[in-house]
């Protein structure tokens, strides 16, 4: 005990030369410290007095050990009082807090407590046998160490309690008159020696800690304003928009959760139902689900152009593979509405991003479709001089002209001088800015014409290209809804309640058995008491613990093989997983997933074919 300390001093002194910090900076950081720990020592001085009054009840005079006792309660209660008022008040401190002033108020109750044992060194020594004694003075020695990190930094109460503590102590045991009781007494008065060495060590110590914290951040201050002043409006704006594309990001996640447990749910409800009413709530609501997916992935179209994350890869490229996905996706949308949907100019090619075209012309497309009641939509692609002017016409309500200009806006929509009915109301206004702003990363021309009533047509100038050596074979895939997975065991781990049971009503509706897990924990676990390999594994990509669906892929693996399929289902459209899919050889799907895709998928993994 006696060695520590004076290493501590050296390693103190030793430190270069700086101004020690002056009293004014060291009194916010030592009532902070003080009051942070003052819960747990009061918990000790609560025990010390229940334990002090346990042992003393049956030799000490009870009227003097309650009176101590409440003394002691009263001065421990007015602390909590202080300790609670103390963290109120720097809750709301809005700088003017008075430190000096808290300070004091602590020193006030340390001093009080410390008084309470030097009452009961005084009081209670003489009474009981060598036990009752050696509790006492273990008692009240180790609220004296106790309280050096407390007190170390204030000089006069330190001193002072240390006085009462030791002091009081080796009086009494010097005076006690019984053989060794002198011995006892220079115990006493070593142990009062190595504590003050020690609260030396420590006073240096946290002046030191001090030190160095108003000197780190006196140089934090120094460097947020240089850089500050280096900063320029283009390094914020982009510090913007990276904060609402993350944003977006993680708004787009939490609420396609809820989405897709609403998609399984109401399939599962399609299927176990054949009233007509019920199916075509169901299918409205399916519609409605369809639509906050395509408002998420335009909020996230537009943040992604923002900052810069989408990618221009020019590549040759057919029209005709272009439209045939085109028609395919759009045709049972036209033909509801009792459009024609028609295409012309097939055999042409571009030299453009065919990820981008296709985008640019599926906001088109739907647009128009969209405004169209009556005639229909035509889609061409024709050369003109050096480009291809790749346009779509359709016969809709129009743009009235003071309103073209401000079309390709965000969060605008049309009126064309009448109120729109609630269908064209749909969405947000953000698909021709996307398409606007997708073509000016091409550097591709984008014009528009329109006759409010008699339709519009937007015009889109590319390269001419040539027809690829290798040709994309499209070989349209059907529609997996025959599939029965009966006798088929399908894990599923999934942390979203809502989710995890829309998937169980789904799966179990298709006839397959189903275990299924919120944690990898939980799916490790049960693949260790097993025997049933399990045919197909549905992870969610988040999972709790700061673990992912690979997590829970590797240990299935691990367990029943690497051959084991899996699909990987995620809320995250801003986090590049294909990587990932292809290290550990899973399929992605994107939330909320469509249940029909879902099943396609299934039975893709599978190998399994439409009865």
């Amino acid at each position: 005990m006696s060695t520590a300390p004076p290493a501590l001093v050296t390693n103190a002194l030793a430190a270069p030369d700086l101004p020690a910090p002056p009293r004014a900076a060291l009194v916010p950081d030592t009532v902070r410290s003080v009051y942070s720990q003052t819960g747990s020592g009061l918990f000790g001085h609560i025990l010390g007095m229940a334990v002090t009054t346990a042992i003393y009840w049956p030799h000490a005079p009870h009227q003097v050990l309650l009176g101590w006792a409440t003394a002691f309660l009263l001065i421990w209660l007015a602390r909590i009082v202080g300790m609670y008022s103390f963290e109120r008040a720097i809750k709301h401190d809005n700088g003017q807090l008075n430190h000096e002033r808290w300070l004091l108020l602590w020193a006030l109750g340390a001093g009080f407590n410390a008084a309470t044992w030097c009452v009961a060194a005084v009081l209670f020594y003489d009474y009981g046998g060598s036990f009752e004694r050696t509790a006492l003075m273990l008692i009240i020695y180790s609220f004296a160490i106790g309280s050096v990190p407390f007190m170390a930094m204030q000089t006069k109460l330190f001193l002072t309690c240390m006085t009462m503590y030791f002091g009081t102590m080796i009086l009494r045991t010097a005076f006690h008159g019984q053989p060794h009781d002198l011995h006892m007494a220079g115990i006493w008065f070593l142990l009062g020696v190595c504590t003050m060495s020690v609260a030396w060590a420590f006073r240096n110590v946290f002046s030191e800690m001090v030190k160095h914290k108003l000197q780190t951040q006196d140089l934090a201050i120094k460097l947020r304003g240089e850089t500050a002043a280096a900063e320029s409006a283009q390094r914020l704006a982009e510090t913007a928009n990276r904060a609402k594309t993350q944003f977006f990001a993680a708004a787009s996640h939490d609420l396609r959760q809820p989405l897709h447990a609403m998609g399984l749910f109401a399939e599962a409800l399609r299927q176990r139902n054949k009233d007509e009413e019920v199916v075509h709530l169901v299918n409205s609501i399916n519609s409605s689900v369809d639509a906050l997916e395509g408002l998420f992935s335009e909020l996230l179209d537009i943040t992604k152009i923002d900052t810069g994350a989408v990618d221009i890869e020019p590549e040759h490229f057919s029209m005709q593979e272009l439209f045939n996905r085109i028609r395919l996706h759009f045709e049972p949308t036209a033909f509801e509405k009792g459009l024609m949907l028609s295409f012309r100019g097939e055999q042409h090619h571009a030299l453009a991003d065919p990820v981008l075209v296709e985008r640019i012309l599926r906001n088109l497309v739907s647009n128009a479709i969209r405004y169209t009641e009556d005639g229909g939509v035509l889609v061409t692609c024709r050369v003109r001089g050096e480009q291809l002017c790749l346009q779509v016409w359709d016969s809709g309500i129009g743009i009235a002209e003071k309103e073209q200009v401000r079309i390709f806006d965000e969060f605008y929509q049309t009126h064309s001088g009448r109120p729109l009915e609630p269908h064209h109301r749909k969405g947000l206004g953000l698909g021709l800015s996307i398409v606007k702003r997708l073509a000016d990363l091409m550097g591709a021309p984008l014009t528009l014409r329109s006759r409010v009533g008699h339709g519009t047509v937007f015009t889109l100038m590319l390269p001419i290209g040539r027809a690829p050596r290798m040709q994309r074979s499209s070989i349209p895939s059907k529609p997996a809804l025959g599939v029965t997975l009966d006798r088929r065991h399908i894990v599923v781990v999934e942390d979203e309640l809502a989710v995890l049971e829309g998937l169980q009503v789904l799966l179990k509706g298709w006839g397959a058995t189903v275990s299924a897990f919120d944690t990898v924990a939980a799916v490790e676990a049960w693949a260790q008491t097993t025997e049933a390999k399990p045919d197909l594994l549905i992870v969610d990509y988040r999972l709790p613990e700061q673990l992912t669906g690979i997590e829970a892929i590797k240990a299935m693996r691990a367990r029943f093989g690497p051959e084991l399929p899996a699909i990987m289902v995620t809320g995250s459209t801003m986090t590049g997983h294909e990587a990932d899919a292809a290290q550990y050889n899973f399929h992605l799907l994107v939330k909320p997933v469509v249940p029909t895709k879902l099943r396609a998928m299934i039975a893709f993994k599978l190998g399994l074919r439409t009865s």
